[in-house]
């Protein structure tokens, strides 16, 4: 059975993620902060009939990201996806938004930790096992800010940008090697609004993109 591991895992996307891929025969992995909501999410994919389990693990907190990871590798015998779409906590999400004009080392570095090192743990954690065995996926989340100006979003689009660069990348590095990396921008406030801010309908892009392999880059805008 094949394993998907979504990093940053909560109610909304993660969840609908979770259940889609789980209704093609994945087992899921999830990774956020709080193992009581990691439970709880678990729960529901039990019900769902999706073989589940919660990892508890701070992105900021490397060693942590990493002990969770290796612990999905066991309890699973490897990860085939990996799925990363962080909601800030803690010091990234302490750090108020601000505009080109306000920002300063000390309102991006949370960002720059949070997002991309947070994405660069992950990934390292599953890429080495991917490209011995020629097969693997990551799919990595972002905001809009990281493809386009969102001024109100200057310090965050520095971050989800860099972060943008290093998945583009690794996307023409990989293509020849069987490892499909893609990155998902998204315009949209989740669970706002009609049908395409649902998170069920855009959880069905994530499984386009693993099994069509056509895009580097996909830019969901429902604003």
């Amino acid at each position: 059975m094949p394993t998907i591991a979504i990093v940053g895992a909560g109610p909304g996307l993660g969840l609908s993620i979770a259940k889609l891929f789980g209704r093609h025969g994945f087992a899921v992995a999830l990774i956020s902060r709080s193992q009581g909501k990691l439970d709880g999410l678990v729960e529901q994919l039990a019900g769902a009939g999706v073989e589940a389990a919660g990892f508890a693990a701070d992105l900021t907190d490397r060693p942590a990201l990493v002990g969770a990871l290796a612990a999905v590798k066991r309890r699973f015998g490897g990860i085939d996806v990996l799925e990363y779409s962080p909601a800030p906590t803690g010091p990234a999400a302490a750090t108020a938004l601000v505009g080109p004009l306000e920002v300063s080392v000390d309102n991006v570095a949370p960002q720059v930790d949070f997002y991309v090192y947070g994405a660069i743990t992950a990934v390292q954690q599953v890429l080495p096992d991917m490209i011995a065995r020629g097969d693997g996926t990551v799919l990595v989340t972002t905001g809009a800010s990281s493809t386009m100006p969102v001024p109100m979003m200057g310090n965050v689009g520095i971050a989800g940008s860099a972060l943008r660069n290093w998945v583009l990348n690794l996307n023409q590095v990989l293509a020849d090697k069987g490892v499909y990396v893609a990155h998902v921008p998204l315009a949209v406030w989740i669970g706002s609004g009609g049908p395409e801010t649902q998170p069920d309908t855009i959880a069905e892009i994530y499984w386009t993109l693993y099994t069509a392999r056509a895009e580097a880059e996909h830019l969901y805008n429902a604003l």
